[in-house]
């Protein structure tokens, strides 16, 4: 490929030298040309996709399959079907809280850099351009991957999109890059994800040193986008949004935030019903006993994003409450709760006969057989993979909502376990519990990963994502996003804040219905203020007001759904035990952001839950829940 192929790019002088020097450039101008280009040629059908290490080893990555419906790439290497958490370094000297490649390798980067380029230089490479987020709210972008790993763009290039010649322009100028070189996963960090971000000069430079596209394709452009906003004023946040149309046709909207597993993509799921119509509200653990519900119809979805959203100034409108836009153009979709055909009919259609080709991770199938998302790879045998994946481009998703839209109600999600009198735990959250707005931003700050947490390689049964739960991906200060957030938060009074879990309520096994009863109960009450009736303040005060009662569709959810304590397999003892852990983990994480920069309203929340506010303090600082 000639020069004049990529020219127009307007590479940095150091890639410059890299596409000069390398044996071919694969200059790809449609994600067409990149679905072309993942198995080799257009007529492969699969690919191995390899290299030779210095010592004479030869290391296999991953097996590049073309399906019928798009391309299915699976790892070697289970740990490299998921994301490691602590992969991120940083490798200027630019302020950041997090770890820097001098402190955690001992040098400095600019020789393992270099390395990585001269290393480029001798590869057959593949390059396309983008720009992050939204038009006019993002970075002109570049990525460039060795060719036989083209998968990696190509899932790069339908998450964030890609442009043509013609869209280029005269006065595109990346300032993002994305350089991708896996063998230095083996020959320099011992086998283990490593994404290296470098902002020097202008420039917010992503070395990805591993082909999983969690940390570098996906997070790696979002750690670029909070980076922007960082310094620029405004917020990226960690959330799902949908617009939610009762039967009556009113619209509520609702953002769904939480660490990775805390239920984002599942808020733009219809609810899982049993062969009989019904809903499994949950299972006891401790009697074996089942709790069904029924309801004729739910409401409507229209999904706005899944997992990154622009909290940008240029949308925010004064009416009181929080606006935002997609900062994508696909989603990143896991699929570990679809166990079997029939689960959810919606997305089976969707991924199964999809009207352009999609891209699959972690799927089991043949080359020019059907990804089927309930087929999830095994990581040993009998042992599912848990974290099966497809990227759904926006235009595949039937009803999507593509201009800015303001939040009614802002929930976060936390994965819980199981709780009970044997075995007490922090699976003490109700259905739904509501939040004043301090509460909230607490919440915020500590962003709890939660129980079996399917999305990444963890240790800790409970961990924290931090601000907002996009802390992994942030490169910058954590108490400059806390007050963000909390500006955020003062900025939007309208808006109304719910915690959710998952998968357990106490000693019941609920898995995602805990959310999805409460998206249909929220929307059916519309723009309604709770009173002081509805509300009964939760026996843990970090829970903010549980429910009273809670109907819907003239169906009563029992109490022991709201109120966990309530539950004979728990009671008030295993709740307090579980009351302690929280306790400790928020008094262990919130510490964290006593600085002098914290703003003194932020002070004042912290001390408040340092000293074991009650709801009455809390509500004195940033009001009452409406």
């Amino acid at each position: 490929m000639s020069k004049a192929a990529w020219s127009n790019m307007n590479p940095p002088a150091e890639l410059k030298d890299v596409l000069n020097a390398a044996s071919r450039v694969h200059v790809a101008h449609s994600v067409d040309d990149l679905f072309a280009l993942a198995c080799g040629t257009p007529d492969c059908d699969s690919l191995e996709v390899a290299y030779d290490l210095p010592d004479g080893s030869h290391v296999v990555e991953a097996h590049v399959l073309r399906v019928r419906n798009g391309i299915a790439v699976n790892y070697t290497e289970s740990y490299m079907r998921r994301r490691d958490p602590d992969s991120m370094v940083i490798g200027d000297d630019n302020p950041t809280d997090k770890a820097r490649f001098q402190e955690r390798f001992g040098h400095d980067f600019s020789g393992l850099r270099t390395q990585t380029l001269d290393w480029m230089a001798d590869q057959e490479l593949a390059i396309f351009a983008f720009r992050t987020g939204r038009e006019g709210m993002g970075e002109d972008a570049l990525a460039v991957a060795p060719a036989n790993a083209a998968f990696f763009p190509l899932g790069l290039s339908l998450l964030q999109g890609i442009l043509s010649a013609d869209e280029l322009g005269a006065n595109f100028s990346p300032r993002t890059i994305i350089y991708v070189a896996p063998p230095f996963r083996h020959t320099f960090f011992g086998g283990s994800q490593v994404v290296v971000h470098n902002r020097d000069n202008g420039t917010h430079e992503i070395f990805s040193y591993n082909l999983y596209p969690g940390p570098s394709a996906k997070k790696g452009v979002y750690g670029s986008l909070i980076r922007l906003g960082e310094d620029e004023g405004w917020v990226a946040a960690h959330c799902s949004a949908v617009q939610v149309i009762t039967p009556y046709d009113n619209i509520l909207t609702i953002m769904h935030e939480g660490a990775s597993g805390g239920g984002k993509s599942e808020m733009l799921e219809q609810p899982h019903r049993l062969p009989d119509g019904q809903f499994l509200k949950g299972r006891n653990i401790v009697t074996g006993e089942k709790r069904f519900l029924e309801i004729p119809r739910t409401c409507e979805l229209h999904p706005v994003c899944d997992d990154m959203a622009l909290c940008h100034p240029s949308i925010q409108q004064p009416n009181g409450k929080l606006w935002l836009v997609d900062a994508e153009d696909a989603w990143f979709v896991r699929v570990n709760h679809i166990m079997e055909y029939g689960q959810d009919p919606h997305l089976e259609k969707l991924t199964a006969q999809p009207t352009k080709p999609l891209f699959f991770l972690n799927i089991d199938v043949v080359p020019n057989g059907r990804a089927l998302i309930w087929e999830h790879i095994e990581d040993e045998p009998g042992q599912r993979c848990p974290n099966p994946r497809v990227i759904m481009p926006r235009s595949v998703v039937p009803d999507i909502v593509s201009e800015p839209v303001s939040v009614d109600v802002r929930s976060i999600g936390v994965r819980t376990p199981p709780c009970s009198r044997e075995r007490p735990s922090y699976g003490i959250i109700g259905l739904f519990h509501v939040l004043p707005p301090s509460l909230a931003w607490l919440w915020r700050l500590v962003a709890p990963r939660g129980h079996a947490n399917p999305s990444i390689v963890e240790t800790e049964a409970l961990s924290s994502e931090g601000v907002g739960s996009y802390w992994p991906f942030a490169t910058g200060k954590k108490v400059r996003q806390a007050n963000l957030l909390l500006e955020q938060i003062e900025n939007t009074p309208r808006t109304r804040y719910v915690l959710i879990p998952n998968q357990h309520i106490g000693a019941w096994e609920t898995g995602f219905m805990p959310q999805w009863l409460a998206r249909d109960y929220l929307a059916r009450r519309g723009s309604a203020k709770f009173k002081d009736e509805h509300l009964v303040r939760a026996r843990c005060p970090l829970l903010g007001y549980a429910l009273h009662s809670v109907r819907i569709e003239g169906v009563r959810i029992a109490e022991w759904f709201l109120e966990v304590n309530t539950q004979p397999e728990v009671g008030n003892e295993a709740y307090d035990q579980g009351a302690a852990i929280l306790r400790e983990f928020f008094h262990k994480h919130i510490r964290e952001f006593l600085s002098d920069d914290l703003a003194p309203l932020g002070r004042e929340i912290i001390q408040c839950c340092l000293d074991d506010g009650a709801m009455p303090d809390y509500e004195s600082l940033l009001g009452r829940p409406e």
